[in-house]
């Protein structure tokens, strides 16, 4: 095992392998869980099956033979649903248009990786800020799970109020909302997929669900939407904020990834090497997956689980991917599992994300204020493209009121500009 460099990492192959079945347990929730949010787009759930395992595998193992990192990827929970819920159901794309916005996105980053333009847009963007926008973006996809459970509903009179807890599919939701609170703060290996079944048995036990017709089947093809993406339709001004916005997103939720797993565990040299090639792998990953059918790949923070089991090398990686080929043949109980099973998983996933607020330094009033309008803003307008806008329009203007001018860049400003857009051409 030379080419992983084992030794020289202080590993062994049996640490390296167990540390990749850890981290395979702890993320294969996101095959059923991808593939049931981006079919409210009108996606064949047994191709996004499909699809979303490919992208995982392709992703993973060439993360582990590039970048000899123990880094594991796959479609990133926050845009997947954005991608469906404020795209292609809220601003009215149709899916295939959404693709293409992804694999522009994904294109810039590619290139992005190979320049220092990476580095500058990471450095333009104050610390803080990145922090609220993944916390905004975990309010916004806890806010899509509560209503997709049925426990929030429109109201005309108050625009959301309280769902019909009486209803057995709400209740489901609730059962597995407290499952996955539980395994997750009794640290238990797997906590997400666990708390899936064992709701999902429940489910079929009381009748709420039909019983899987079986366990395992051969793949089904991805063909229906392999190469769909209309990336003509996606090259316009009134697009350019979503593309960038996606960019964005995926830059920082990578950078953050990797600097939480990466830097803890010693995994980046001093040079960066490690770093830029898991980037690079990452931004690659994302142009596939749009030509799978998928929306944006990023690294997983589940990683760290495998990382936390000693995993220091791309063998970790490459056993996490090959173990997702097994994913590949279990269509009939993916596809049996109940939706209130799922969103479950949504809402811990953005309690995760939102637990990035403690960081901030709210002291100061522009990024306080930013910070607020970017995490109230997004589950409101049901856009992560509106409240990045809102909260980078109102730091710049918060910051030129304090004539506080050290701290305006001229990304600041680009990116300013570019959110302007999406009020102007409303």
């Amino acid at each position: 095992m030379g080419f992983f460099k084992l030794q020289e990492n202080g590993t062994n192959v049996k640490t390296e392998l167990t540390a990749g079945f850890t981290t395979f347990l702890t993320m294969m929730y996101i095959v059923p869980v991808n593939a049931i949010i981006m079919s409210k787009t009108g996606m064949p759930m047994e191709a996004l099956i499909t699809a979303t395992a490919l992208i995982t595998i392709f992703s993973t193992v060439l993360n582990g033979l590039w970048a000899n990192t123990p880094i594991a990827m796959s479609v990133g929970m926050g845009l997947n649903a954005y991608f469906t819920f404020g795209l292609v159901l809220g601003m009215k794309i149709p899916w295939q248009t959404a693709l293409g916005v992804v694999f522009l996105s994904g294109m810039l980053f590619l290139l992005l990786s190979f320049t220092q333009l990476r580095v500058w847009i990471m450095k333009s963007v104050p610390t803080d800020l990145r922090r609220a926008i993944s916390a905004g973006i975990g309010s916004f996809i806890a806010f899509i799970g509560l209503k997709s459970m049925g426990m929030i509903i429109a109201n005309p009179a108050v625009l959301v109020g309280v769902g019909n807890f009486k209803n057995p599919n709400v209740l489901l939701g609730v059962l597995g909302l407290i499952l996955v609170f539980a395994f997750y703060s009794w640290k238990i290996k797997g906590a997400f997929i666990l708390a899936v079944i064992l709701t999902s048995v429940i489910a079929w036990v009381l009748g709420i669900a039909p019983y899987p017709t079986g366990l395992f089947s051969f793949p089904a093809s991805p063909s229906s939407i392999v190469l769909q993406l209309d990336i003509t339709s996606a090259f316009t001004l009134s697009l350019l904020p979503v593309i960038i916005t996606f960019l964005i997103t995926d830059l920082f939720d990578s950078l953050g990834t990797l600097a939480g797993v990466g830097y803890r565990a010693g995994l980046f040299k001093e040079d960066g090497k490690e770093l830029q090639k898991t980037l690079e792998v990452d931004a690659a990953a994302t142009v596939a997956g749009s030509l799978l059918g998928v929306s944006t790949t990023t690294s997983f923070i589940e990683s760290a689980a495998g990382v936390e089991e000693g995993g220091r090398t791309g063998l970790t990686a490459v056993t996490t991917g090959l173990l997702f080929i097994l994913t590949l043949f279990m269509m009939p109980l993916f596809k049996a599992i109940p939706e209130n099973a799922i969103y479950p998983v949504l809402v811990m996933v953005g309690v995760l994300m939102f637990s990035e607020l403690s960081h901030i330094n709210f002291k100061d009033t522009a990024t306080a204020v930013a910070t607020f309008m970017i995490v109230i803003m997004m589950p409101l307008t049901f856009s992560i493209t509106n409240g990045l806008a809102f909260g980078l329009i109102s730091y710049l203007i918060i910051k030129l009121i304090k004539k506080e001018f050290k701290d305006i860049n001229f990304g600041i400003v680009f990116l300013t500009f570019v959110s302007l857009i999406v009020f102007i051409v409303q």
